[in-house]
């Protein structure tokens, strides 16, 4: 019975509804840990600035969330169904990216704790690295179990595979660089994330075109 249901393809619809509603609920919760503490009047400024740990980690969180969600809709954009199998790699997924908002509050208020922001910045590092792993799983299970659209080529399955697989690496070396250097993992993060929303092989591709200068 349980091979029948992971043989099953269902419509993508609902998942990516329910996927999306939890992607926006995550990036936005992010938010709520940007506040100025009691007592910070007349001193304004100064409390504002000093907030720089939680911005950073905002900002970092947000632009992950954003490059796991492209990446989802990369994922699910090639389908033509999912499979009982595919739909739970999709929930642990969700699992992990609802969960981001802890850890980057424990960022936010340990970065400058040198007793505390190695743990932070690991447990950080570890949890997008659970994301990225879990859409190399999702975009494995789909070209394994013929979840891809027939029409898709091998340069476009390819394409995707590298774009997922090459951030695995450079999470688990960031990971062992928090433990020693939290702040440079931490800016290391943000620009992993901002390679994945602006992949280096579309901007070859795009400068390739004809008439492109």
């Amino acid at each position: 019975m349980a091979d029948e249901d992971d043989d099953r393809v269902v419509r993508l619809s609902r998942m990516e509804a329910f996927s999306d509603g939890v992607f926006a609920i995550a990036i936005t919760l992010l938010v709520l840990e940007l506040s100025v503490p009691e007592g910070s009047e007349g001193q304004l400024l100064s409390a504002v600035l000093s907030l720089w740990p939680s911005y950073l980690a905002y900002l970092v969180s947000f632009a992950t969330i954003g490059a796991t969600w492209l990446g989802h809709n990369s994922i699910t954009h090639y389908m033509h169904g999912a499979n009982t199998a595919f739909l739970r790699l999709n929930l642990a997924l969700l699992l992990v990216v609802s969960f981001l908002p802890f850890p980057t509050k424990l960022l936010a208020e340990f970065l400058e704790s040198r007793q505390d922001e190695k743990v932070a910045a690991t447990i950080y590092g570890v949890t997008l690295l659970a994301v990225t792993s879990l859409l190399s799983v999702m975009w494995g299970q789909a070209v394994r179990h013929q979840l891809v659209h027939p029409a898709t080529g091998d340069e476009e399955i390819t394409l995707l595979s590298r774009r997922l697989r090459p951030s695995l690496a450079l999470y688990l070396v960031l990971i062992v660089v928090g433990w020693f250097i939290p702040l440079i993992a931490v800016i290391g993060y943000l620009v992993v994330a901002f390679i994945l929303i602006f992949p280096l092989h579309r901007r070859r591709r795009e400068n390739s075109k004809p008439g492109v200068s």
